[in-house]
């Protein structure tokens, strides 16, 4: 077949099958491999002959799980992580050195702003904190020594939508490496390599998994950009375990028919809180309300499982809303099958002070839906009769 579509992609790509003439990949769970002989082992070390030799180094469960993954991103290589926080820390110091700057989007995650704002200073590397939405504000940071310019689209919690386009551009002209968090759209939604976009990263907890099971990540792009992302990995240990990708591969053949019934759930509970009386606004891609509407329409596919909004009133509004739900989990991850309901003020984003809050657009009565694959009707009447509570 000369062109494939994304879900037999998804399902049909696998790990060579063994004399067994298994069906379905098995795990292997092996820290290392044997060799044919010394020659042999020499060769795979000194990089002559491909093979596996350690699972932090390759396993093929973690490289059926990335082989999918840079298809359906449309990159040529990848390296699998140990979690998100680990996908997003590599892509960014397998880069850097002392006396680089980076720019990054303020309306990220909050553990990312911490890595940026506290941790790659001790590195002497310097930072930049901009709005996502704001073109001029991109382009006047850029220095002599900007070396990477990062952002998270739809960012999280508010789901600001970047022109992927745009900062593609800005980067080739001026030198620097583009990097962008895909994981609240997912390869189905969004594919960044479609703009240019030269690394890709997912935390594969969330969608990929889809199931709140195993902890995982993936950094994808050009085989010159993994390069340096491989060996950091393969060094520090970073690795994502066997088990682990063989979850998240599997998880993978359901990715699309999951993503669709999150987005339409999602959609749905945008339009019907967007008319609440106490909801004071909401957040979706895909209202056309939405000022990043028509951008966010021609990079994704739909509009996503996420919904934000702000009740009104304060944070105690807010917690009543939050305690007063019954189908919905209080937890802060999103992508599950479950519905989840999160504060974000006062969890994921809780390291933020006053300002940063302020500036990233999180209020103390905003909420953050991950909204699950249950019945439409249920979600809705679960949400409506919190709402009415929290008078």
């Amino acid at each position: 077949m000369d062109k494939v579509s994304f879900e037999t992609l998804a399902i049909r790509t696998q790990a060579t099958q063994s004399e067994h003439r298994e069906h379905s990949t098995p795990l292997f769970l092996t820290s290392s491999f044997t060799f044919e002989n010394a020659e042999h082992g020499s060769a795979i070390f000194n990089g002559s002959e491909q093979g596996n030799l350690y699972s932090r180094f390759s396993n093929p469960n973690t490289d059926e799980f990335i082989r999918k993954l840079c298809l359906l991103e449309k990159y040529d290589a990848g390296i699998a992580t140990a979690s998100g926080m680990a996908a997003v820390y590599t892509s960014l110091v397998a880069f850097i050195q002392q006396g680089d700057h980076i720019i990054a989007s303020k309306n990220s995650f909050g553990n990312t702003l911490y890595i940026i704002q506290h941790i790659l200073p001790k590195m002497g590397v310097e930072y930049t904190l901009v709005d996502l939405e704001d073109h001029t504000a991109w382009q006047e940071s850029i220095r002599d020594n900007t070396k990477i310019i990062y952002l998270e689209t739809p960012s999280n919690p508010t789901l600001k939508i970047a022109d992927l386009e745009f900062l593609s551009n800005i980067c080739k002209k001026n030198n620097i490496i583009s990097i962008v968090d895909n994981c609240f759209a997912t390869p189905y939604l969004q594919n960044p390599s479609d703009f240019g976009i030269d690394i890709c990263i997912h935390s594969a907890t969330k969608y990929i998994d889809g199931q709140g099971r195993v902890l995982g990540g993936a950094i994808l792009g050009s085989n010159e950009h993994i390069k340096p992302c491989y060996n950091f990995i393969r060094r520090t240990g970073a690795c994502l375990s066997p088990f682990n990708a063989w979850i998240l591969s599997k998880s993978i053949e359901t990715l699309a028919m999951r993503m669709d019934r999150h987005c339409s759930n999602a959609m749905t509970i945008a339009t019907w809180l967007d008319q609440h009386p106490q909801v004071e606004n909401v957040i979706y891609p895909f209202l056309t309300s939405m000022e990043s509407y028509a951008l966010a329409k021609k990079q994704m596919k739909l509009g996503g499982g996420l919904v934000g909004f702000t009740i009104k009133g304060n944070k105690n509004s807010a917690f009543n809303l939050l305690n007063n739900l019954k189908l919905h989990s209080l937890t802060a991850n999103l992508g599950d099958t479950r519905s989840i309901a999160t504060h974000p003020a006062s969890t994921t984003h809780s390291k933020l002070d006053e300002k940063q809050l302020i500036d990233a657009g999180i209020s103390s009565n905003f909420i953050r839906l991950s909204v699950g694959l249950e019945n439409i009707d249920d979600l809705i009447i679960d949400i409506d009769s919190s709402l009415k509570k929290t008078k």
